[in-house]
C-alpha cells in the first residue's frame, strides 16, 4: 500500500476524467486540414456513428444535452399549456428543457431501487394537461422502459428518454433512447464519451428527425440556402466536436470495460462495510458505470475525509423539488410533495473515482481510506 500512498500525496485523485490523446488530435487534424470548422462531413460521420452504435434510424447532433431536449419536446409539439412528467432525482436540465419549451415540469417520485422514474406513482400525476413522460436513465442504470410505454401507451402520451447519462446503456438488448418517440444522449466533458460539449437526438421517425434537423438548422432543410420553411434557432454542432466525438466512439468499448471492471473491483473491495450499498441494477438493464455510484452512511464526512487525503467524490444530485430556483412554485408543479424517497438517496449517495485512467494502485488506495474512514467511527 506504500505506492499507492505516495502516489495519492503526490497527485489529486479525480473523480471522473476524459480519455483524450493522440486519437483525438489525428481527428482534430482531419478538420484542420478540411479547413470546415463548423458543421460539415466529420459531424456526418459522427451522427452515423452513432445510429449504428445505438441502432437509432436517425441521430441529429446539437450544441448540447440541454438543447437536444429543448429540441425533442418542440418537435412534438409540447409547450405553454402542457405538462411533462420528470423523475425528481435527476440533473436539473432535464426540468429545465421543458421550462424552456414553455410547459411545466411535474416532478414524479423515483423507485427506491433503480434511482428511475417510479411509474407508478406518474400514474396519479396525470392530468388534461398531460403531454409527454420523461424516463431519465441515470447513474448508468436504465428506467423501466417495459413499465414507460406501457404507460405512454395507456394515457397517449409522447416518450421523451433523457439518455445524456446513458451511452452504452441497454435495455432489454435496445439502446436506452432509441425506444420512446425521441431520445437524447450527452456528449458534456464528464460523460463517458464526450465532445467536450455536445448532445444527439435519436430517434426511428423519418418526420421528427427531419423537424429536428430543421429546428436546429434556422428551420431549413439544408445549410447554405436563405430559405426557412419554419420558425428554428442556431443549436449547430461543429466539425471540432465531431473529431473529438469520432475519436471517443472507437474508444468506447474499452472505456466501457475499464468502467464495469472498476466497478466490480469497488463493489468486492467494499462489500465487508454492511451499509455501503452498490447501486442496485434492473435484471433487464445492461449498464455503464458512468458513474460509480452507491449508498452509505455519513457521505458528506465520507467525501471531505477522502478529499483530505487527495481523493475526489462527488454526491448524488439534490432532487428537483429542493432546487432553490424553484421554491417559488412558479416553474414546476408537484401535486404529492413526498419525496421521501429521492431525499433519502441524495442524503446516502456518492460517486467515487471512475474514469478510465484510474489505476489498480489509486483504487485500492480509495478502497483502503474508506475502510479506515468507517473503522473510525466504530
Amino acid at each position: 500500500m506504500t505506492s499507492s500512498l505516495q502516489q495519492a500525496e503526490h497527485a489529486l485523485i479525480v473523480q471522473i476524467e476524459p480519455w483524450v490523446d493522440e486519437m483525438e488530435l489525428q481527428q482534430l487534424r482531419r478538420v484542420i486540414d478540411s479547413t470546415f470548422l463548423v458543421e460539415h462531413e466529420l459531424t456526418r460521420e459522427f451522427e452515423s456513428w452513432t445510429a449504428r452504435y445505438t441502432g437509432a434510424k436517425h441521430a441529429v447532433a446539437v450544441c448540447n444535452g440541454s438543447m437536444a431536449l429543448f429540441t425533442c419536446l418542440k418537435v412534438l409539439g409540447i409547450g405553454p399549456g402542457d405538462e411533462v412528467i420528470v423523475p425528481n432525482l435527476t440533473f436539473i436540465a432535464s426540468a429545465n428543457a421543458v421550462i424552456l419549451a414553455g410547459a411545466t415540469p411535474v416532478l414524479c417520485e423515483v423507485r427506491e431501487d433503480t434511482f428511475c422514474i417510479d411509474v407508478a406513482r406518474a400514474e396519479e400525476l396525470v392530468t388534461s394537461r398531460t403531454r409527454a413522460v420523461m424516463p431519465v436513465h441515470l447513474y448508468g442504470q436504465s428506467a423501466d422502459l417495459d413499465a414507460v410505454t406501457a404507460f405512454a401507451r395507456r394515457h397517449g402520451l409522447k416518450v421523451v428518454e433523457d439518455a445524456a447519462e446513458g451511452i452504452g446503456v441497454r435495455y432489454d438488448g435496445q439502446h436506452v433512447g432509441t425506444v420512446g418517440d425521441m431520445g437524447i444522449i450527452s456528449y458534456y466533458g464528464n460523460k463517458t464519451v464526450t465532445c467536450g460539449e455536445g448532445g444527439i437526438i435519436l430517434t426511428n421517425d423519418d418526420d421528427l428527425a427531419r423537424a429536428a434537423f430543421r429546428m436546429k438548422n434556422y428551420g431549413r432543410d439544408q445549410k447554405g440556402i436563405y430559405s426557412h420553411d419554419t420558425i428554428g434557432f442556431n443549436f449547430s454542432f461543429t466539425d471540432l466536436q465531431a473529431a473529438i466525438g469520432i475519436a471517443q466512439m472507437k474508444k468506447l468499448p474499452a472505456i466501457i470495460s475499464k468502467k464495469e471492471a472498476i466497478h466490480k473491483r469497488y463493489v468486492r473491495g467494499l462489500q465487508p462495510l454492511a451499509t455501503f450499498c452498490p447501486v442496485y441494477i434492473d435484471p433487464k438493464c445492461e449498464p455503464v458505470f458512468w458513474f460509480s455510484s452507491f449508498l452509505c452512511e455519513c457521505p458528506e464526512a465520507l467525501a471531505t475525509f477522502l478529499r483530505a487525503r487527495g481523493v475526489q467524490t462527488r454526491r448524488l444530485f439534490l432532487p428537483l423539488h429542493q432546487q432553490p430556483c424553484y421554491a417559488d412554485g412558479k416553474h414546476v408543479r408537484m401535486p404529492r410533495p413526498d419525496f421521501r424517497i429521492s431525499e433519502s438517496i441524495h442524503q446516502r449517495g456518492i460517486s467515487l473515482p471512475s474514469s478510465y485512467s484510474l489505476t489498480d494502485d489509486q483504487q485500492s488506495y480509495v478502497i483502503d481510506q474508506i475502510h479506515q474512514f468507517y473503522a473510525g467511527r466504530d
